[in-house]
């Protein structure tokens, strides 16, 4: 359960939030309060993961509450004024919801908390294990994932995360790790580092334009530091 709080002085609006938490899986309705100052008392003896926070309240705006809080949870804010909008983004806010907002428009900012939520806490524990020379398991989006190395064609290292293309699988898997971490995993003689943001299987390799290895629609450039490994590899497959 994703333990939430939600922040608005306008009791009509306040309750309506409350009623959307309530009802939308995996959200613990821990509080709610009509003043951001009552809100950080509270924050600062209970561990809270996510807020809706609404932006224009008398005393101390919503922005201004976000900026000092140290332990900052993931917040989504909630206001009627979009001027704001830049502002909250820059304080790395999952989502901004316009009012007056459907349920639908808040259970789309829900579900993008609840998996970044859930990718940090997954932090705790091993986020990739791996099991033989054929595969691993990978954790993504709640779940192990068991990822034949056969079926993969490249990897995509995020800031912390990594993305997993698959061969007949439109979306990549995503999971909470780092492209170094996932390459002490996979087997030397199939995988290959050729750019600081990707690893791609030697395997399914059959178009190279320009020194980019191509799959698909998809360009992955080599860089300096990876070529002379990779133009080895294609010196000692090269007719």
């Amino acid at each position: 359960m994703i333990r939430t709080i939600a922040i608005d002085d306008e009791p009509l609006a306040l309750q309506l939030v409350c009623g959307y938490i309530e009802k939308t899986p995996d959200l613990d309705l821990t509080g709610s309060f009509d003043n951001p100052i009552d809100a950080m008392e509270f924050l600062s003896e209970t561990d809270i993961d996510l807020i809706f926070l609404d932006i224009h309240m008398p005393d101390l705006n919503g922005v201004e509450f976000a900026k000092i809080l140290t332990n900052r949870p993931k917040i989504i804010f909630t206001t009627a004024y979009e001027r704001y909008a830049l502002e909250g983004f820059k304080l790395d806010a999952i989502d901004y919801l316009l009012k007056p907002f459907a349920y639908e428009d808040f259970l789309k900012a829900a579900e993008k908390a609840k998996k970044l939520i859930g990718y940090e806490k997954a932090e705790k524990e091993p986020d990739t294990i791996e099991t033989n020379n054929n595969f691993l398991f990978l954790k993504s989006e709640y779940k192990i994932r068991r990822i034949n190395f056969n079926d993969i064609l490249y990897i995509e290292g995020l800031k912390d995360y990594i993305k997993v293309f698959l061969q007949h699988q439109s979306k990549p898997i995503l999971s909470l790790s780092s492209l170094k971490a996932l390459e002490t995993k996979l087997p030397i003689s199939n995988f290959m580092r050729v750019h600081r943001s990707f690893i791609v299987n030697l395997d399914k390799i059959d178009t190279i334009e320009r020194s980019r290895i191509v799959f698909g629609k998809v360009y992955i450039p080599v860089s300096e530091q990876y070529k002379t490994a990779f133009q080895e590899y294609l010196k000692n497959h090269f007719l």
